[in-house]
């Protein structure tokens, strides 16, 4: 017999929310079950209800993990671009590809469509978090206009409505795949120009 090595608590939520985004991404959201996890990483059933209590938890957790993930990687995008070493176009890319290529967009669309009301209160609240932590570098007029706010509100929305219908509808308009990626780069350049000059 073939023991199992003994998992912190940390190590087997870590190990679970690895191999449920590995399944969102390779099969879809539908794939994300605590059947499906268990059987990945060898664990139990019962293990991942101790864990997340549902599949519903379990999904919310990677809703948040993958936000989480996805903020740290905007955050330090952001600050490269407003000291100069990085571009408006990177941090587009980064939340475009969160919930396209990461399965964000496809995840948060099946929460809610099986009831999951408060799907996006992990997304939610990572992105608010996020904006806390930019908002000390914002000027003062800009934080009176929440421009921070304002801005992050149309790049989220803009990745979400990208990853489900991005393709099919640049195509039926006859325009480049990645039209909507300009348009939000254009946005968040003229946004990071305002920031330098206040």
């Amino acid at each position: 017999m073939v023991s199992r090595k003994r998992l912190t608590p940390e190590e087997s939520r870590s190990s679970a929310l690895a191999a449920a985004r590995a399944l969102l991404i390779e099969t879809g959201p539908q794939a994300v079950t605590l059947k499906a996890v268990s059987a990945r990483i060898g664990r139990t059933h019962a293990n991942l209800l101790h864990h997340f209590g549902s599949a519903s938890g379990l999904q919310k957790a990677l809703a948040e993990h993958i936000a989480r993930t996805v903020c740290e990687t905007i955050l330090q995008a952001v600050h490269a671009s407003r000291a100069g070493m990085g571009s408006a176009r990177e941090v587009v890319d980064l939340a475009f590809d969160a919930f396209d290529r990461e399965g964000a967009g496809a995840l948060t669309s099946w929460m809610l469509l099986t009831g999951n009301d408060d799907a996006l209160d992990p997304i939610i609240s990572t992105i608010h978090e996020l904006l806390d932590e930019l908002a000390p570098d914002e000027p003062e007029e800009h934080l009176a206009e929440r421009r921070l706010h304002r801005d992050t509100l149309s790049l989220v929305l803009m990745a979400l409505g990208d990853a489900l219908i991005g393709g099919a509808l640049a195509k039926s308009l006859d325009l480049p795949r990645d039209a909507a990626r300009e348009r939000a780069t254009a946005m968040l350049e003229a946004s990071l120009a305002g920031h330098q000059k206040a």
